[in-house]
């Protein structure tokens, strides 16, 4: 009787810790996703000639190594 008391319970925990590492995987995911956005706001994620065009023509080319 003590030993399926004892499985249950390492199971539920090998349970919890997995949902905690996958609800810590998603967080970092989204906040990477929501740097990226930030550091490029004017980018277009299209793959059609006009959005392209825009994100082109929207771009400073004169200042592009004032980050580097």
């Amino acid at each position: 009787m003590e030993q399926k008391s004892n499985s249950a319970l390492i199971g539920s925990v090998i349970i919890i810790i997995i949902l905690i590492i996958g609800g810590v995987y998603l967080y970092k995911t989204s906040v990477k996703k929501q740097m990226q956005q930030r550091n490029n706001p004017s980018q277009v994620t299209t793959d059609e000639f006009s959005g392209i065009e825009t994100d082109l023509n929207t771009t400073d080319i004169n200042n592009i190594d004032s980050k580097i």
